[in-house]
């Protein structure tokens, strides 16, 4: 069995110039977007008592991801607001102005005319994507990687969206996307990967995804748990975990909890940068197949990979297996314990906290996270069983 691989944080910290967009303020407009949606409801943070209790625990909160909008992921949080900030900017308007009732109207559709929105997704993004786009009646054309599965594409191509799997990694569908969007009239890139020069869109989706990490932090107030003592966030390309770790910096800056972000082996280019300890990121070329296909990016984006360096305690790299594990125990709960129905790239924090608190070759990163008794774990199941028939075949195979 493939061992999991971790280093703590060693490299050299910079300005930290973008924590900031990840302030509460700023993602409190994220929220207060996200709420005029007729769609939009809190996702549940699951208290998994009788869980921590066997980890050996003091708390153990899973934020379920699949009761977003009815889309089973989170990832349309950030599309949308991504979306919305740059039909603001081209109408020279603000994006508080433009609820949900405002972008789908008649008049804002004649004053801002048709765009196409072009990505490249596993899944999760482009349905996200694909449903904004199709809601404020605009075009989408999404291309899915090497590997994807007919399900998620059925999924996107529900939403009027152009959508097609290409012979080639997520890498390469992004840089086609891009290529394709910016030949196209009025053709727009809206993607979670950030570069020189494309910057903006990448920053409004991060700031989308912060709506998932403020909501479990008042919820975390509400169940009386306050600050976690440990966050555990899963990466692709980053965007999430930067959001999640930028977030959490900012709301505790003088006691962070102490943040893991972790990767799927095949596609760990944080892990890869972190252990050169250099501050250069590296990146991981190939077919990056892995069951966590929402995780099997091999290039880390610029903005993300600036907030991780600077506040985030471990990074680990996770074999299949982890995220499989996770998955049977979040789905059949300990009796007492809610359900947590969590897909392939959602449930790999689980099956990493259990290992490390029961499995004896991993002593050493349990005792390097500080986990014991006192800890008090918050973790994003950020997809629920979006693959239903490879959830199925992990869950009951």
């Amino acid at each position: 069995m493939e061992k999991i691989k971790w280093t703590a944080n060693e490299m050299p910290k910079t300005d930290d110039q973008y924590i900031n967009l990840m302030s509460r303020e700023a993602i409190e407009k994220a929220l207060t977007f996200h709420k005029s949606f007729p769609q939009y409801s809190r996702t549940p943070l699951a208290d998994l008592k009788h869980m921590s209790e066997y980890l050996g625990i003091k708390n153990f909160f899973v934020k379920d991801e699949s009761y977003r909008f009815g889309l089973n992921a989170f990832k349309v949080l950030g599309g949308s607001f991504a979306m919305a900030n740059y039909i603001a900017d081209e109408l020279g308007k603000d994006v508080a102005d433009l609820t949900y009732d405002v972008l789908t109207s008649d008049k804002l559709r004649d004053e801002f005319g048709q765009a196409t929105f072009f990505t490249a997704t596993d899944g999760n993004h482009g349905r996200g994507v694909a449903w904004a786009a199709n809601k404020l009646g605009q075009k989408s054309v999404v291309l899915m990687p090497k590997g994807s599965t007919q399900t998620r594409l059925e999924n996107i191509r529900k939403e009027n969206s152009t959508v097609t799997i290409e012979e080639v990694n997520y890498d390469e569908c992004v840089r086609m996307a891009n290529k394709m969007a910016e030949e196209t009239e009025n053709g727009v890139m809206v993607q979670d990967t950030a570069w020189d020069g494309y910057e903006k869109i990448p920053t409004w989706i991060m700031q989308g995804y912060g709506t998932m990490a403020l909501e479990a932090s008042d919820q975390l107030k509400e169940a009386k748990a306050e600050r976690p003592t440990h966050v555990f966030v899963q990466a692709g390309v980053g965007s999430l975990a930067g959001a999640v770790v930028g977030y959490f910096a900012n709301l505790y800056p003088d006691n962070p909890p102490i943040m893991t972000v972790i990767e799927a082996q095949v596609a760990d280019c944080l892990y890869k940068s972190a252990i050169e300890k250099d501050g250069k990121i590296r990146f991981v070329e190939g077919d990056l197949q892995t069951i966590m296909a929402g995780l099997a990016c091999g290039e880390p984006n610029t903005i993300s990979f600036d907030i991780l360096e600077n506040h985030t305690s471990f990074f680990v790299s996770a074999p299949d297996w982890v995220s499989a594990k996770g998955m049977r125990m979040l789905g059949a709960p300990l009796k007492g314990d809610p359900q947590v129905i969590s897909g392939e790239s959602g449930a790999v924090a689980m099956g990493l906290v259990e290992t490390v608190m029961h499995n004896p070759e991993y002593k050493d990163l349990r005792d390097a996270l500080k986990l014991d008794e006192n800890s008090s774990v918050l973790m994003f199941s950020t997809e629920g069983d979006t693959d239903p028939d490879n959830y199925k075949k992990i869950l009951w195979g």
